[in-house]
């Protein structure tokens, strides 16, 4: 059978930086606890002169430099929902500012949780294709940006940062191999977390930007809690060891594992339900979340920082508010 694995990936930030510091200022919340609760040193903040969109393209160029555009056969953008315009498909911008002439392009949508996700899609389109060589997925955030600070109903979000993404995915990989999934949706959090206003539930008006609704928020951060506290470390768990089971693999083969960013005492927790040490990880406490691109960035960063070897198995991880949670198996060719 063809190998299709992960041959590339690139990352972007923006230059600006707010530090546990800073954020300490804007919420009152205590710097110490911002590092030590939170998870967050620093986050990176793009500016008005780059949407989620553009920092994507920022990532993927660095991608596509290496290789023919017009050799790139279908775009996936896989990032945050919160882009340029309310509705409307980033892909054909995509598509167009990379040079890809060739690709047909459209979104994956599935918030944080789409990574793992839009491995599997890529993985299982390149087999059940022969037309298709390369797939290039990209991912942009700027979900900084809806953030309220002066509501402490949506304080979990506070570490939300800036970024951008990218992974080529392609037949014949002599880098990666990307094995098998796990996903899990439970559809009873499916109101827990929006932003209210926008959308056809509660279209925009005077009222909605006066009472501060386009920002994201929780309904009852209480009753959210007291139900996903029970299920996210069993559904974080359940989702890991069923991909690496159908690897024909166990937890205990995990050189790295690549989760989204979360609170600390919740990565923690994980690492020791798992039992792996936490050097085996990459945990973005100097980026902080950026909706679905954490694991492909945690990806990058193993492959600069030396963790994965010939034959080493990555376990991306993630979770994405409504509530989903995916696990994808990455076997590592390179050296």
């Amino acid at each position: 059978m063809t190998n299709i694995g992960i041959d590339e990936t690139s990352v972007y930030f923006p230059k600006a930086i707010e530090t546990a510091e800073v954020l300490s200022k804007k919420t009152g919340i205590p710097e110490q606890v911002i590092i030590e609760k939170f998870g967050l040193y620093q986050k990176h903040v793009s500016d008005d002169t780059m949407q989620a969109t553009d920092l994507g393209i920022a990532a993927a160029k660095q991608i596509v430099s290496k290789v023919d555009p017009l050799s790139i056969d279908v775009v996936i953008y896989f990032g945050s929902p919160h882009k340029d315009y309310l509705v409307w498909s980033c892909a054909p911008k995509l598509q167009y500012e990379l040079g890809t002439k060739n690709a047909y392009a459209f979104e994956l949508m599935n918030v944080s949780s789409c990574f793992p996700i839009a491995l599997k899609v890529a993985k299982d389109m390149l087999r059940s294709d022969e037309s298709i060589e390369n797939i290039l997925l990209v991912g942009g955030c700027k979900e900084s940006q809806i953030i309220d600070y002066d509501n402490p109903r949506s304080r979990f979000m506070f570490n939300f940062g800036d970024g951008g993404t990218a992974a080529l995915i392609k037949k014949n990989s002599t880098t990666s191999a990307i094995l098998e999934s796990s996903i899990i949706t439970d559809g009873s959090f499916y109101e827990d977390v929006r932003v209210p206003a926008g959308g056809s539930k509660l279209f925009p008006s005077f009222e909605t930007v006066r009472n501060r609704q386009h920002y994201i928020d929780v309904v009852n951060p209480t009753s959210m809690k007291k139900r996903l506290d029970p299920v996210s470390i069993p559904n974080f768990e359940k989702v890991i060891r069923q991909a690496l089971k159908k690897s024909r693999y166990s937890p205990h083969d995990i050189k790295v594992l690549l989760p989204l960013h979360t609170k600390r005492s919740m990565f923690r927790e994980l690492l020791q339900t798992l039992q792996i040490p936490e050097e085996n990880t990459i945990y973005l406490e100097h980026h902080g979340h950026m909706s679905a691109l954490d694991p492909c960035i945690g990806l990058h960063f193993a492959k600069e920082q030396g963790k994965l070897s010939n034959g080493d198995i990555a376990v991306a991880v993630s979770a994405g508010t409504g509530y989903t949670w995916a696990a994808t198996v990455i076997q590592w060719k390179g050296g």
